[in-house]
């Protein structure tokens, strides 16, 4: 049939509908043009909370169901083994509130106690297992429902789809216990204490969803993809009078709520600069503060500012957390602080970071010294490359198809635009992007999501990645979408 085998009339779609019966041919082209509407896709932003700040979101809660609700929070952690960084948490007093947080010990914990009921816990679950891997993007869910009359099933905690069962502590609250969750009048924080001003997270949220009137599984919110990696899907549910959805697309506007309630959350200290393309779905680079030595070093900016506070020379190496072994890679490290003294450059995964002298090895670096020296396996070139002064910034645009590598300053590269060798030890091996610091230098590096202000603006070839300096053609930011296309 020249209709394609469907009978119906021909239709004019807009992008947000599209009613009636459709020719292939028709639905096709809308689809083409972009005017058949598609499901809607999960956020592609996070929200990048520095403990250092004070950054949080809170908001007054209305009244909703203080028994029945779940929470849904994607996550990757920056600082660990600090003190009870609290994810979500509501609350009008020590003697009275619950919370979702990570220990000093990293383990995840929901704890609440309320003071009307008597003294200790009401609730207190917490995990054996440990979560300490700042590469890694995490889903956790807390589903309650304190009606149930078999104690076990009224919190259930998953992390990547898959249910938490052993624990360090498993108080499990009375039947039909009243949290702080969803009750009129009180404060709920995320990032931080809902009363007072402690308890800061580190590290990165995305899509912070509360669900209130029902206890979910975390199917709801994400599913095992053809690898079995857990991967977020959009959620499609209702969310109860005080439920909400926070996706962080608005950078003007971090606190708004995308659910139909329109419960918004009041932002302090956050600003367009914290919003980030790092997510669950496409993972970028930060430094590893698991992979340093020496000094005092103090990461913040979703590890991506990095600060060597002691003031003798003591030697401070980090590596990135995600390192590569072929394709074409670019990133850009900008000079801070009032003294800057500083190697930047690439690493072989072989080098021992726990040497005093970094740029001594000679089992595979190749570093641009903000003096200008070029550090190469060990050897030093004086006044090789252009000096670097306090907020210049140095980019590397790293070719490992080629065995190539180019350094710039300031969008110029240096000491020429004739691309450099790499020695065979950094082209037959995983490379990583290195930084030194000394003598209380601090640096911010840049895989695509600036801790610091871009005046002007440039992606990758894929669309990825924020710049200051134009992406050279063919050179991609290093995340996991380009990766698992050019890596």
């Amino acid at each position: 049939m020249a209709n394609g085998g469907i009978i119906g009339t021909v239709n004019n779609p807009t992008s947000s509908t599209a009613t009636g019966v459709w020719q292939q041919e028709e639905q096709y082209e809308a689809v083409r043009n972009g005017t058949w509407p598609l499901r809607p896709l999960f956020t592609t932003k996070s929200l990048r909370f520095n403990d250092g700040s004070s950054d949080k979101l809170t908001r007054t809660q209305s009244n909703g169901n203080r028994q029945k609700f779940t929470l849904s929070t994607w996550l990757k952690r920056s600082a660990l083994n600090t003190t009870s960084p609290n994810i979500i948490k509501a609350g009008a007093n020590d003697g009275t509130r619950n919370m979702l947080r990570f220990e000093g010990t990293n383990q995840l914990r929901f704890y609440g106690v309320d003071a009307s009921v008597g003294s200790g816990a009401s609730i207190d679950i917490k995990t054996n297992r440990v979560f300490t891997d700042p590469s890694a993007w995490y889903h956790i869910v807390v589903a309650v429902d304190t009606t149930q009359g078999t104690a076990s099933n009224r919190i259930k905690i998953y992390v990547n789809g898959v249910q938490e069962t052993s624990f360090a502590s498993n108080t499990i609250p009375n039947q039909n216990t009243n949290t702080q969750f969803n009750l009129n009048g009180i404060v709920m924080a995320i990032g931080a204490s809902s009363f007072g001003s402690s308890e800061y997270f580190d590290g990165y949220m995305s899509e912070v969803i509360n669900v209130d009137g029902t206890q979910l599984a975390p199917t709801s919110f994400g599913v095992a993809n053809s690898d079995g990696v857990w991967t977020p899907i959009i959620y499609t549910g209702t969310f109860g009078n005080n439920g909400f959805n926070l996706q962080f697309e608005n950078a003007a506007a971090l606190g708004t709520d995308s659910s139909p309630n329109g419960n918004t959350f009041t932002v302090s200290n956050l600003t367009s600069i914290d919003q980030s393309t790092d997510y669950p779905k496409n993972n970028f680079a930060t430094l590893n503060p698991l992979i340093r030595t020496y000094g005092t070093q103090v990461f913040s900016n979703g590890n991506l500012t990095s600060l060597n506070a002691t003031n003798e020379p003591a030697w401070a190496h980090t590596l990135s957390s995600i390192g590569v072994s072929n394709g074409k890679w670019y990133w850009e490290i900008k000079v801070s602080g009032s003294t800057p003294w500083i190697w930047t450059g690439v690493i072989s995964e072989a080098v021992d970071v726990r040497t005093q002298y970094l740029y001594n090895e000679n089992t595979g670096t190749f570093l641009y010294g903000n003096n200008g020296n070029k550090y190469l396996n060990g050897s030093a070139a004086s006044s090789f490359f252009a000096t670097l002064a306090t907020n210049d910034i140095a980019s590397v645009a790293l070719d490992l198809d080629n065995n190539k590598i180019t350094f710039y300053k300031n969008g110029t590269a240096t000491p020429n635009a004739t691309p450099l060798d790499l020695p065979a030890n950094l082209s037959s091996t995983t490379v990583f992007p290195a930084t030194t610091l000394v003598n209380g230098a601090s640096i911010s590096i840049n895989f695509g999501n600036a801790p610091y202000a871009i005046s002007s603006g440039n992606a990758d070839g894929n669309g990825y990645g924020n710049f200051e300096y134009a992406v050279p053609s063919g050179y991609y930011s290093i995340n996991t979408a380009n990766l698992a296309e050019f890596g």
